[in-house]
């Protein structure tokens, strides 16, 4: 994942928990979004 693509095509600025541990917990959560997306579009209809 690409901090590029983060700040560009899902709108994340800035984190908004504070702390270590809860940057850690919204980065893994913004990489399941996105692995999500990504597996959605490679799933046949």
């Amino acid at each position: 994942m690409l901090f590029a693509h983060l700040t560009r095509h899902l709108g994340i600025k800035r984190l908004r928990l504070r702390g270590l541990s809860g940057a850690e917990e919204e980065v893994l959560l913004v990489a399941a979004a996105q692995n999500l997306k990504r597996l959605a579009k490679l799933a046949p209809a």
